[in-house]
């Protein structure tokens, strides 16, 4: 069961780190995957300790949230808030296509760590 747990984990972590990456190489020409691992992990902290001390916020909880999950993307690759809010839209699209056809196919479920809303 902890195994299972561990798998799930790490596949939906790659996963997350994937989005990350194409956003990040498509918007700032970043070109590190492991970089996006890092990012995907930091970042599902954040949203995970964030989440569970404001989330339940009506309202202002989810945003507090989201916002620190872009912190840290503005503070893990060069540019600003726009580049950061912009690398986060491409890697949950490109989160989404990614993980609609694995559940397609029958290989996982709908969702992953490390990009918010999957």
């Amino acid at each position: 069961m902890v195994v299972d747990s561990i798998v799930v984990f790490v596949v939906s972590l790659l996963i997350g780190a994937l989005g990350i990456y194409v956003g990040a190489s498509l918007i700032v020409d970043s070109d590190d995957y492991t970089y996006a691992i890092v990012t995907a992990l930091i970042g599902a902290i954040v949203w995970g300790v964030v989440g569970f001390f404001l989330g339940w916020i009506p309202l202002l909880g989810p945003i507090l949230v989201f916002i620190a999950y872009l912190t840290v993307i503005n503070w893990r690759y060069p540019g600003g808030w726009v580049e950061a809010l912009a690398i986060t839209l491409v890697a949950w699209l490109s989160v989404l296509v990614v993980l609609y056809i694995l559940a397609f196919v029958g290989l996982t479920a709908f969702e992953a760590a490390g990009v918010p809303g999957t």
